[in-house]
């Protein structure tokens, strides 16, 4: 896999952006433009990416195109729609979101998320973020989420086949897959089983880390990589099978420090698979 986190500046030369991912050690990485950055100098980041061997995983996207207020879904659904146009001009692996809400709150938890006509909505919507775009060469893809689709492996399979895109593909945030004991306690199971139905889909992976607490009634907390119990060696070992190059981005940390404990955390677990980070 190829190691990529944010490196806490914006950029205004392609050079000095390339230099702190060299610098970190980083061969993949989050885009650090969105899609008002003009042509030049989109083409431009996309170039020094190119010479320097550095990957650009993913184009966030992050908004609630389900949300239940038109004027809200709207603006979201515009979005998406310009930063898939972002990804495809910038040769970014995919561009991602969160499927959205029923909540007001973008990626909250609503009574409504996990239904079916919930389901049949996000299979609308995804088609007309990617039938706006017609992308080619990127892949428009949803973050797993605990408590709206798609929320398990099946699910993500049943999106799939429902959304009929080619440009549709996945997002894997295995943290987020965690939401019992039972699935805590045997993640590298989860993992395993993600992995092996959706390898070939599987275009950018998060990564961090969760902790079941003693706090009732079930309580699981995200934490750095390397304070959870998240089977990374199974993770890295599945993940490489399927593709060498597959992008694993760290996030949610707050300090460059923290980032660097991740990374050291994660390169050591790759070391000791036998795998490049």
């Amino acid at each position: 896999m190829r190691l990529g986190a944010p490196t806490f500046k914006k950029y205004c030369s392609a050079k000095d952006w390339i230099f702190d991912l060299q610098r970190l050690g980083y061969r993949a990485a989050y885009c650090p433009l969105d899609a008002k950055a003009d042509t030049a100098t989109i083409q431009s980041f996309a170039a020094a990416a190119r010479q320097a061997g550095i990957v650009i995983a993913e184009v966030g996207a992050w908004s609630n195109p389900i949300d239940p207020r038109e004027e809200q879904r709207q603006t979201a659904l515009s979005y998406c729609q310009q930063q898939l146009g972002l990804a495809e001009e910038i040769g970014a692996k995919c561009c991602v979101d969160v499927a959205g809400s029923k909540s007001e709150f973008w990626y909250g938890p609503h009574p409504l998320n996990l239904t079916p006509a919930t389901f049949d909505l996000i299979v609308e919507t995804t088609r007309k973020i990617i039938d706006y775009v017609k992308p080619r060469r990127t892949f428009f893809t949803l973050e797993t989420m605990p408590w709206i689709y798609p929320d398990s492996t099946e699910s993500y399979l049943a999106l799939i086949k429902a959304i009929a895109r080619p440009q549709f593909a996945v997002h894997f945030d295995p943290a987020n897959l965690i939401s019992s004991p039972q699935n805590y306690y045997n993640n590298g199971s989860l993992v395993r089983e993600f992995i092996k139905k959706l390898g070939p889909h599987i275009k950018s992976v998060h990564a961090k880390d969760t902790i079941l607490t003693g706090e009732l009634t079930t309580h699981l907390k995200e934490v750095r990589p390397g304070l959870g119990t998240l089977d990374y060696a199974t993770l890295l070992k599945a993940a490489n099978q399927v593709n060498p190059d597959l992008p694993l981005l760290i996030e949610h940390l707050e300090t460059e420090e923290e980032y660097h404990l991740a990374a050291e955390y994660l390169r050591a677990v790759a070391r000791s698979c036998g795998e490049l980070l």
